[in-house]
């Protein structure tokens, strides 16, 4: 008699449960849907996100474009990351980055953060892909780091010589320098996004995000300088 009348019990606590479209398993222990989405949020930023040594066939691409013949930085002490950005649009696409091993692990996170954030970016390629010509990357909107060079007329290798610049969203935010009494800017075809007072999309300035997250990281800003103003340009400024 106990049994049967446990079982009608049963019976009627699941007949309830259907009725009220319950599911007293799942409402206790699954995760709910804002917990399923930051759990694939967090396994795309952990799949899309790397950090790999140059292989051979990386380094084909790069051997006499940015890692240039009379290149003296060591590519042992290159890294080149893969990540995710936003253009603005807020279509999401595959970036790629070379850099100095020492700023690897900073790098992925700074974009990483930003990718979050939906910080537009518009293209973020080898700059191989513009056979290392900085002024066709620039001119392009392309978002780069390593290219081997000296300081112009040293022997002292640059920042990007060395991966340890980056220079983001490049055409609206040039370098504006006096050569000779003339007014330069790189790449030429941004003369109209010299005048820093305006609004304009991918403006790079003290309140904007990529700034923000950089400075904070540890590297500083080229518009911060006096004399050349490189409004596109983070170098790392740590050990």
């Amino acid at each position: 008699m106990k049994k049967n009348l446990i079982l009608l019990n049963f019976a009627f606590i699941f007949s309830f449960c259907m009725a009220q479209n319950f599911n007293p398993i799942e409402s206790e222990f699954s995760l709910n849907k804002t917990e399923k989405i930051e759990l694939n949020e967090d396994f795309v930023l952990e799949r899309e996100f790397y950090v790999s040594k140059i292989s051979d066939s990386v380094f084909e691409k790069i051997n006499g474009k940015s890692f240039k013949k009379n290149c003296t930085f060591p590519r042992e002490n290159l890294r080149i990351l893969h990540i995710l950005h936003k253009n603005l649009s807020g279509q999401t696409l595959e970036g790629e980055l070379i850099c100095n091993e020492k700023i690897a692990e900073i790098l992925l996170k700074i974009f990483k953060e930003l990718y979050v954030s939906d910080y537009p970016i518009e293209k973020i390629r080898l700059i191989d892909e513009y056979d290392a010509d900085d002024e066709k990357s620039m001119a392009d909107n392309n978002s780069s780091c390593f290219n081997f060079r000296f300081i112009n007329f040293t022997k002292k290798v640059s920042k990007h010589g060395s991966g340890l610049a980056v220079d983001i969203n490049p055409l609206y935010n040039p370098c504006v320098k006096t050569v000779k009494g003339k007014i330069s800017v790189e790449p030429a075809n941004a003369a109209d996004f010299v005048d820093r007072t305006g609004n304009f999309s991918f403006k790079i300035d003290h309140s904007d995000l990529a700034y923000k997250i950089f400075t904070k990281n540890g590297f500083e800003w080229g518009g911060d300088w006096q004399g050349v103003k490189d409004y596109q340009h983070f170098e790392w400024s740590g050990e």
